[in-house]
């Protein structure tokens, strides 16, 4: 079986179409589409189902696609070999998923870092409110505000974090906050509640305040909104210094705990580059949040 319209064959399955494979690939969807053809005339089998939603893998697809990762993941550490074990250097490109709260407040800095350390590396760095699906190769790893309980995943704890309500100056000195007892008298800002991906997100009911009555599906508009005296919303406490109008509150009362998970194809453990950019990437998030909860 050529591994070349395999990889043909995952891009079909993750797309859903040949304009996306194509895409992916950077090949004519009408070559897609032979490749395709292809394959299910070498195998005798029909992989494809064309739907009103794009192209759906078949029974006998379905059964393929796991032979086919496992070819891509061969394929991937044959690539990587000039990687030995005693190689410290990292180079090639890394795609990181992250929610956008981590991606622009945390990651761009640690990033920076360790791209300086190792200067063959490039880092692309997708910022989405949402879950990252890793068996669709959306990224080469991701970050999770939970910990994935289903899926061939590995997992570990990047980091632990905070999270505390916070407000404009301006805000404050129109409309003073008295104590815990006061929070329902005020406006918020926080998630458009159907758009809220996971539990651990529903910060407003956990501190029981009223509901937003400005609501982002992104973190960085909700502290745009904050920053514009728009009223109260819980804050991650590492975006505090991009935000410098903004105050804390009730610090003794509601301080928020959470963590941030790296996840990882399991298959990828075999790839020491990605190892040892999971690595770097755990040692340097743990010794920024150190960083930035000493006040330093």
């Amino acid at each position: 079986m050529d591994w070349d319209d395999l990889r043909v064959f995952l891009a079909v399955a993750r797309t859903e179409s040949l304009s996306g494979a194509g895409r992916l690939l950077k090949i004519d969807p009408a070559t897609v589409g032979r490749r395709i053809a292809r394959l299910e005339e070498g195998m005798a089998s029909r992989f494809f189902q064309k739907s009103p939603q794009g192209y759906v893998l078949t029974e006998a697809g379905s059964r393929l696609l796991p032979h086919a990762e496992a070819a891509e993941t061969a394929a991937r550490a044959a690539a990587l070999s000039r990687d030995a074990e005693g190689d410290e250097g990292l180079t090639g490109q890394i795609r990181l998923g992250a929610p956008d709260g981590c991606a622009n407040y945390l990651l761009p800095q640690i990033l920076t870092r360790i791209a300086e350390a190792h200067p063959g590396l490039e880092v692309q760095l997708v910022a989405l409110p949402r879950v990252f699906n890793l068996s669709k190769r959306e990224a080469d790893m991701a970050i999770g505000v939970s910990r994935p309980e289903t899926g061939r995943l590995t997992v570990q704890k990047l980091v632990d974090y905070h999270l505390v309500l916070a407000a404009s100056r301006d805000y404050l000195a129109r409309h003073p906050l008295q104590g815990p007892e006061d929070l329902k008298r005020h406006r918020f800002t926080g998630y458009i509640p159907d758009l809220i991906f996971d539990k651990e997100l529903d910060y407003l009911a956990e501190i029981g305040a009223p509901p937003a009555r400005f609501s982002s599906n992104s973190v960085s508009v909700q502290l745009n909104f904050l920053r514009q005296g728009a009223g109260l919303g819980v804050v991650h406490d590492f975006a505090l210094p991009a935000a410098p109008e903004l105050v804390p509150l009730l610090a003794d009362e509601i301080r928020l705990h959470r963590s941030f998970w790296l996840i990882r194809h399991a298959d990828d453990a075999r790839v020491p580059r990605l190892t040892r950019f999971a690595e770097a990437l755990i040692r340097e998030a743990r010794a920024e949040m150190g960083r930035l909860e000493a006040g330093a």
